[in-house]
């Protein structure tokens, strides 16, 4: 308990090769009395990762989806029905929240208790289109142009070259330096907006009044519907920073560049002298195994069945007409040119 609360750390679970650099920090923070584990995935080996986690670390508590289902994130919102403790606070974070800065979780978890009034509450987020949309506007953040404020920006949540560049900027001149805390700035209240959920704390009780019952797409219901339901704002809490490595729509080029590779090497070099330190050196033992044996874990789905695939999709019009197309839509306008990215980030 820490300030009358149960504090619960959960992640709808996930992917191994992202977890491994925030669950150290999670494990390792004092206040936190559980880290509720969502297996929310198929793939047997990212479920062994959790059950070894779970073996070694008392906090770690798996939960079953608990429709039996796994479906990617149309069976994430079921997860949500236990999450109604009236004497819990629950920090939901994503499996490809990579790290956050340097006692964060107990800021954060200040923070909620201190503002009671919102229903959720957030990090600044580096790599979340709402949080630079704010970052600009407050100079935080420097771009090339003024980027409007939108959960799918065309550009801030799209392009593969802006995120790199954004993550290239945060990492040399934030993480290297130690110097994130240049970033912080005032406290920012929000309403009637959809934005990215990547780390989110809610009231147990808050959720017990509608009984976890969160119907659809979780981030829409939470972070618009619901509060707007009910007269309430989210907020952002200005002095902590967090850092996101992907959507969906950025992670192939941000693999291409080795991106996450350089934020471990950087994460682990923080890490050193610190409580996180011994528990990075298990989780890289237990990530060693698992990966060791993938072609014999990979296909134990645990106790989920495997759902028929979807069928595929047919290619679109300018994949079936070729490059000869894509040059002249280019030069009509019609789509963006990304072969010379120009420079978003302004240092």
């Amino acid at each position: 308990m820490y300030r009358g609360y149960k504090i619960v750390v959960n992640t709808a679970a996930g992917r191994r090769r992202y977890m491994q650099y925030l669950v150290p920090a999670i494990l390792a923070c004092d206040i936190v009395d559980r880290y509720d584990v969502w297996v929310n995935t198929l793939n047997g080996t990212d479920i062994e990762f959790f059950r070894r986690l779970a073996a070694e670390f008392p906090k770690v508590n798996l939960v079953w989806q608990p429709d039996g289902v796994v479906d990617g994130i149309r069976s994430i919102n079921a997860f949500y029905k236990a999450c109604v403790e009236e004497d819990a606070i629950y920090f939901k974070i994503d499996d490809v929240l990579i790290w956050i800065e340097p006692d964060g979780i107990r800021k954060m978890v200040d923070f909620r208790i201190d503002n009671p009034e919102y229903f959720l509450v957030s990090p600044i987020v580096i790599n979340n289109p709402v949080a630079a949309y704010l970052l600009q506007v407050r100079g935080k953040l420097k771009l090339d142009r003024y980027f409007n404020c939108h959960v799918l920006h065309p550009i801030m949540w799209k392009d593969g070259n802006f995120v790199l560049q954004l993550h290239e900027w945060f990492m040399d001149t934030c993480l290297a330096t130690r110097s994130w805390d240049k970033l912080h700035t005032k406290d920012q209240p929000m309403s009637m907006a959809r934005f990215s959920i990547n780390a989110v704390l809610w009231f147990g009780r808050d959720l017990k009044k509608i009984d976890g019952i969160v119907p659809g797409d979780d981030e829409e219901f939470l972070s618009c519907i619901h509060p707007t339901q009910i007269g309430a704002a989210n907020c952002w809490n200005g002095s902590v920073v967090a850092a996101h490595f992907a959507f969906f729509t950025q992670r192939d080029f941000l693999d291409s560049q080795n991106i996450l590779e350089r934020y471990g090497k950087i994460i682990f070099r923080l890490a050193e002298g610190t409580p996180v330190e011994p528990v990075n050196r298990k989780v890289q033992e237990i990530l060693r195994y698992v990966n060791a044996n993938d072609s014999r874990l990979v296909n134990d789905h645990g106790p989920y069945a495997v759902l028929p695939k979807a069928e595929e999709k047919k290619p679109g019009l300018i994949r079936i007409l070729g490059s000869k197309a894509k040059s002249v839509l280019r030069k009509a306008g019609l789509i963006p040119d990304r072969r010379i990215p120009p420079e978003y980030i302004l240092r």
